[in-house]
């Protein structure tokens, strides 16, 4: 796959430390993979979960092969094995029923906790601000990361109304960024105003269920909306698939000034 011709100027000021400590294990629940940033500057972190019956794995080596300048990565093991198999599989919800079908209405409750913890962690003792923080999920794990993200501006929402009763407004944090492959949305979002987070939904024909567009312009205020042929998560040997969301980072991710002139490549895992 071609390199893009994407690219970024760092930015102005510089809200954090340049080296960010590791993620630690007594704080995160669950198997994970850290890699910090090629270029020994941890400006923007990437979050990629994967789809039902993965594991982490392959998602950190495409973290780490995306090469994203001044970007480290955190793959993320779904909790739960996924039952009636034998061999590591996992799911971030319990996903089907005792008959071993697909629940309809599956809830995200357990692997929402999990993010929490996850994000209050990174923004605690790790020092990631909540706007370098961006969700990278596919399928099962990109509604994980969608509702994760809306999870997290609506406290944020509640945490400003709180303080302005106290006459010590604080600003909404919305993260710095959500793509999701191939993963609707498990609510219908009730918000008082739509996060403010960038998305982009990288989708197959026929993909998603009417309405399910509708609902990600309702709980967020800018939608991406990217179709392809084909199936499953982009193919690293076809350019035209990579190459939005690349374009997509290069307009959200931050850059740290000193660094000068980045170009954002493609080079991923197959």
């Amino acid at each position: 796959m071609d390199s893009p011709d994407i690219h970024v100027l760092a930015e102005a000021s510089v809200p954090s430390p340049r080296v960010k400590p590791a993620p630690q294990t007594s704080a995160i629940h669950t198997q994970f993979s850290y890699s910090p940033s090629d270029d020994g500057t941890d400006e923007n972190l990437l979050i990629l979960l994967h789809g039902l019956g993965d594991t982490n794995v392959p998602f950190a080596r495409l973290g780490r092969s995306l090469k994203l300048p001044q970007t480290a990565t955190l793959a993320l093991r779904a909790p739960d094995l996924v039952p009636f198999l034998y061999e590591q599989a996992f799911q971030w919800y319990p996903s089907f029923d005792q008959l071993g079908d697909l629940i309809e209405r599956p809830d995200p409750t357990p692997a929402l906790n999990l993010l929490k913890n996850v994000l209050g962690h990174l923004t605690g003792e790790c020092g990631w601000p909540p706007h370098r923080i961006h969700l990278f999920g596919f399928a099962q794990g990109g509604s994980v990361a969608a509702e994760a993200c809306l999870q997290w501006w609506r406290r944020e929402l509640e945490l400003s109304s709180q303080s302005r009763m106290t006459n010590k407004e604080t600003h909404v944090r919305p993260l710095g960024s959500l793509v999701i492959i191939s993963g609707p949305l498990l609510s219908y979002p009730t918000l008082s105003k739509p996060c403010e987070t960038p998305i982009l939904v990288f989708r197959r024909p026929r993909e998603f269920k009417n309405g399910a567009l509708d609902a990600f312009r309702k709980g967020f205020s800018r939608v991406k909306d990217v179709e392809r042929a084909g199936e499953g998560m982009p193919r690293a040997s076809l350019r035209e698939e990579w190459q939005p969301i690349l374009e997509f980072w290069s307009e959200v991710l931050g850059w740290r000034p000193g660094d000068g002139l980045y170009e954002v490549t493609a080079r991923t895992s197959s």
